[in-house]
């Protein structure tokens, strides 16, 4: 079903709906955004290449290295991109070499004792060049000759099970033998380089070259007591903005880089004297055990000690997406690989530089670049600033030179500047050189290189508040997206709910236990064949001290499957040590059950399943009675079963049922390759027990749903539980209100795939609530709530989540239960996988956009206001009242210091009263164009006034004409400056009439205003001569303030003035769109009807 062509003028065009972004597929409209506007990109994990270079070369940029600093570098893009490829052909030529080696069935050395090998540093019986080779090369014969995966251990003096002791000695000692498994960063750029970009700015460059000259013909014709002046303070004030400015940006970098050091930093678990630990990606040694399980990052080089169907996805280095089954035949593992599936324990052989992985990392440096849709847009309201600057400019410059060899241009004395015949060359070129000065400063002032880069400082300081509130971004752009979002695809394990599971009830021996924990409820039977279930098809451990002390690891389910049964008597090692593992049915999200076989004796294999309690009731035909006899699953019994599930969800628990059954061993596969192949029989089980697990719902969720509600954001529950259980934590959560419980507010997954896309997109509206769900289902979620125009954000945790968070318009990945996996496909990580925090990233969102207006308000009053009153003074008088030092200065609070002191405000409770900040939003609201036009008014007619009639206003008159202007000039300056500081203040509060709400929390903001008004009165009184100023007196520094003050009482006059709804760009698109002959106005008054339509609808 296709949606209805959209007026190009109707104000819908605003609204999420037709949201190109969100994958509306309204052909028309995004054509014409293609073709029409080169600042209107889509998110940067789905916009092309292409995209990117024709908004840069559309751009009207005076310092590209400035401008262009924090947007992606396409050719350092490039070239890491080829570093890649060169180091992925090493890794297939190595795979086929050794696919040439197993056709030509070379033999594989046997296995035997260890030889002598030349003793390594630190007593080690292989060295690392050894290894090195051994892992790049897929060395198997190598590895035979070390005696396999064992014999090579015990050269790296490593236990298979319980790894290495792991003391700090012991960790040194390693490190020095075979190093860290680090690689060496490239430097960050220094002080100086950021000091070097920021003088290629031309119109910086331009002023030097002026600044020279003045001087050079300064002192030539006025002696260099007094010829210095003029271009020494030009000279001065351009080494000050590049200064403020290369401060500014090397502290932002440098943020950055912190930033990179906690993405790079993964935790992940390790064997060391038997436990397991939790370290840091950086403190792994070779020789040490790491499990591995789906979703993890192989973190090193290393060999296979034990997996159950293990599968390595080796893209990252080889650049295929084939999957690699990894077993005895194929034991090697490369650092930067991801695990597809399976399970498994490695021994490291290989860290830091001695790795494939290592080596690309330290080829390619980190790039903290990346275009976010805001910053593109921003490009284009400075480009468009830019060439009004750059033509006001151009005005000015012909005007004065006009107007001076004319003999139009005056000194303060009354006297003309220039006479034919009687002016001398250098006087006359030092007069040109004082007006291209002053125009060049025009467009320094006019062209606003700051703009986008005050996206950057707002985004810098938006990532570092946000790891406070526990939040890592990935990537730039998410923080203002998730401005935009519109609803929220929650998990519920760990998200909405504390993942502090217990098992609370127990249903097993046909019936209901008491207290789930008594192992002297259950027959001998049922215990053994539970608690052999429980120890063998686990991904957990449990480790017991010599103290006698327990520590039981896995994922949190796991944790309280392990820990019910250790107080059902379970003996863990004892149980492991009695079989051996024959074939392993991993768990995953998809499944939602994992299975094993074990052999107990020559003849006896026993089969035990665990998962969602409904399907292994399903495959069960039989139960464990109470006596321990086997009996029949009857209609009756099936039913009894179904209640008792049900009863625990509805009581907000997840139901895990465990069942069993005994399989002929002369039916199981004898040879390796078979048996990867063999698939465990699922059927005929015997149902042993069915467990309800309580997982409290974190503290405050109910508030922080509530929170979304109000803000215009939809909370949406994607969970893998069952529809009684997700409906009972959704109603607890504050997701479903049980007043109003809506036919679709809830579906269960299997229902929802089998929908046609028209179908889920209509479902997809008032659901609420999705049960029974796999990571497809979430994926199709996504794509029908984007289709209808939602800005889609997603919560993650396993692997299979990754399609759903890359497809998002914000994946958001957890940090402690989330896979490395889903962490690299998440746009923001969760750290502590807590709903709040999710919300808290709305509001940062929220207050990006926000700062980034309140920027460009300011910005824009001051623009509009200084390239007014020098175009009337220079086309009027010949003369401008603002000289180029005090035009720096005033770019100097408006650019730099400006962007600091706004776009660092935090985030505000009324941002969650709005609704979400629509993308196709003008960036320039009707409100801040009012407020501009009233201030930037105010501003010019007050300046204006003072510069024609201000002598006589300023009682000025009894002075001699050259000292009356300048008091005069140095007033309209002191006075403009005022303007500016006051107006600060309005900027933070574009729409709300009190504007000193919680500045006094801002000490950053007020730290900058204070500055400004100190440097402001020492510019004036004492650096007259530097700053082309004079001293004024206490009545003229209160009337300064004076002008400055009355933009307060103006901006809350101001505020109570109505602006239309309608953009005010729209009413000019109406004109074009419909006067005579103009383009689409044939089919006008069509569109406006489809806009009423549309806007009824939408009321």
């Amino acid at each position: 079903m296709s949606l209805p062509r959209l007026p190009d003028w109707s104000p819908q065009r605003y609204r999420r709906q037709q949201d190109e972004e969100s994958g509306v597929s309204d052909g028309w409209l995004r054509a014409s955004h293609d073709d029409s506007d080169a600042f209107d990109i889509p998110p940067p994990k789905k916009a092309s290449v292409e995209r990117l270079k024709r908004w840069r070369q559309a751009a009207l940029v005076l310092n590209a290295s400035r401008r262009f600093r924090y947007t992606l570098d396409l050719k350092r893009e490039e070239e890491k991109e080829e570093a890649r490829k060169k180091i992925r052909a090493h890794a297939q030529a190595i795979r086929a070499a050794l696919l040439f080696k197993e056709a030509g069935g070379t033999p594989s050395p046997v296995p035997g004792p260890p030889q002598e090998f030349p003793s390594a540093v630190h007593g080690f019986g292989v060295g690392c060049e050894k290894l090195a080779a051994l892992n790049r090369d897929h060395d198997t014969s190598s590895l035979q000759e070390y005696g396999g995966v064992e014999g090579l251990a015990n050269l790296l003096k490593a236990n298979l099970d319980k790894g290495i002791p792991g003391d700090d000695n012991e960790l040194l000692i390693r490190r020095q033998a075979f190093g860290e498994n680090t690689y060496p960063k490239k430097k960050g750029r220094s002080f100086f380089v950021f000091l070097w970009e920021a003088c290629q700015d031309t119109t910086l460059i331009i002023l030097m070259i002026a600044a020279a000259l003045s001087l050079g013909l300064g002192i030539k014709t006025e002696g260099i007591k007094e010829g210095w002046y003029d271009g020494g303070s030009i000279a001065f004030a351009v080494f000050l903005v590049i200064f403020v400015t290369a401060t500014s940006d090397y502290k932002q970098s440098l943020q950055f880089q912190s930033l990179n050091e906690e993405k790079r930093n993964i935790k992940l678990e390790v064997i060391r004297g038997g436990r397991r630990f939790e370290v840091s990606i950086f403190d792994i040694v070779v020789g040490d055990v790491i499990p591995l399980k789906i979703g993890d990052q192989v973190p090193a080089d290393g060999v296979l000690i034990v997996g159950h169907s293990l599968a390595i996805d080796e893209s990252s280095m080889t650049g295929e997406s084939k999957i690699v089954h990894k077993d005895q035949k194929d034991p090697f593992l490369m650092s930067g690989c991801k695990v597809a599936d399976g399970y498994g324990n490695m021994l490291v052989t290989g860290v830091g530089l001695n790795t494939e992985w290592g080596l690309l990392m330290a080829s390619i440096s980190e790039d903290n670049g990346e275009e976010t849709p805001l910053q593109v847009r921003l490009n284009g309201v400075a480009t468009f600033i830019g060439m009004v600057g750059l033509s006001v400019a151009f005005v000015v410059l012909v005007v004065l030179v006009v107007r001076y060899f004319t003999g139009h241009t005056k000194n303060a004395d009354g006297s003309v500047q220039f006479q034919p015949g009687k002016t001398r060359v250098g006087t006359a070129l030092n007069g040109t050189v004082k007006i291209i000065t002053i125009a060049v400063t025009i467009v320094v002032v006019a062209v606003p290189e700051g703009l986008p880069l005050a996206v950057t400082l707002t985004l810098a300081y938006s990532m570092r508040k946000m790891m406070m509130d526990k939040a890592l971004v990935r990537r730039l752009s998410a923080c203002e997206t998730m401005g935009s979002a519109t609803t929220i695809c929650s998990d519920k394990t760990g998200t909405l709910t504390l993942n502090q599971m217990t098992v609370v009830k127990a249903f097993a021996g046909g019936k209901m236990l008491e207290a789930p924990d008594k192992a002297d409820l259950l027959s001998p039977r049922a215990s053994s064949l539970l608690t052999e279930g429980i120890a063998q098809n686990t991904t957990g451990s449990v480790y017991v001290s010599e103290d006698g002390q327990v520590e039981v690891t896995g994922s949190p389910t796991e944790k309280a499957i392990l820990y019910w049964g250790l107080k059902l008597g379970m003996r863990f090692e004892d149980l492991r040590s009695q079989s051996s593992v024959v074939q392993v049915f991993p768990f995953n999200s998809e499944k939602k059950r994992g299975g094993v076989a074990i052999q107990l004796s020559e003849s006896d294999i026993h089969i035990h399943w665990k998962g969602a309690a409904e399907l292994v009731l399903d495959s069960c035909t039989q139960y464990l009675d109470q006596d321990g006899s086997i009996q029949q699953i009857n209609p009756d019994k099936m039913n009894e079963f179904k209640h008792v599930i049900e009863k625990m969800a509805g009581e907000s628990l997840r139901c895990v049922a465990f069942g069993f059954r005994q399989c002929d061993v002369k039916k199981v596969p004898v040879s390796i390759e078979q048996r990867k192949q063999w698939v465990l029989p699922d059927d005929g089980l015997v149902l042993l027990a069915i467990v309800g697990i309580k997982d409290p719902c974190r503290p405050g969720v109910k508030e922080a749903v509530n929170l979304c509600r109000n803000a215009g954001v939809k909370v949406r529950m994607v969970t893998g539980d069952n529809i009684q259980t997700a409906t009972a934590i959704a109603l607890e959560c504050g997701i479903l209100d049980s007043r109003e419980l809506q036919p679709g507010a809830i579906i269960e997954g299997r229902a929802f795939r089998v929908l046609s896309e028209t179908e889920r997109q209509h479902v997809a509206r008032d659901l609420s609530v999705m049960a029974r769900s796999s990571p497809n289902d979430k994926l199709l979620l996504v794509q029908a709530l984007r289709k209808q125009g939602n800005v889609v954000a997603v919560t993650g945790d396993g692997t299979n989540d990754a399609p759903a968070l890359h497809e998002a318009d914000i994946g958001l990945a957890m940090g402690i239960q989330g896979t490395e996996v889903a962490k690299e496909s998440a746009d923001i990580i969760i750290l502590d996988d807590n709903f709040s925090s999710v919300v808290k990233v709305v509001r940062w969102g929220r207050s990006v956009y926000a700062n980034i207006q309140k920027f460009i308000q300011f910005q824009l009053t001051v623009n509009v206001a200084a390239l007014i009153i020098n175009v009337v003074a220079s086309i009027s008088a010949g003369d401008v009242p603002l000289k180029a030092v005090q035009l720096l200065w005033v770019n100097l609070i408006m650019d730099t210091l400006g962007a600091l002191a706004l776009a660092t405000e935090p985030p505000t409770d009324d941002l969650m009263q709005r609704r979400p900040v629509g993308r196709r939003d003008p960036l320039i609201t009707n409100v801040m164009w009012r407020n501009v036009i009233v201030q930037a008014i105010y501003q010019v007619t007050v300046l204006l006034v003072l510069n024609f009639d201000g002598i006589r206003l300023l009682h000025l008159s009894n002075q001699t004409k050259a000292d009356a202007e300048d008091v005069k000039n140095t007033f309209i300056f002191n006075a403009f400056v005022m303007c500016q500081v006051f107006n600060e203040f309005n900027a933070r509060k574009p729409d709300k009439l009190n504007i000193f709400s919680g500045v006094t929390k801002n000490h950053l903001f007020m730290g900058i205003i204070g500055a400004t008004v100190i440097f402001q009165a020492l510019i004036v009184e004492f650096l007259g001569k530097f700053a082309s100023t004079v001293r004024l007196s206490w009545q003229l520094w209160i009337a300064s303030i004076a002008l400055g003050f009355i933009s307060w009482p103006l901006a809350l006059l101001s505020k109570l003035l109505p602006v239309p709804e309608t953009p005010f760009a729209e009413y000019f698109r109406r004109m074009y769109c419909c006067k005579p002959g103009g383009k689409g106005g044939e089919r006008c008054g069509e569109r406006q009807q489809s806009s009423e339509a549309q806007d009824g609808s939408a009321r």
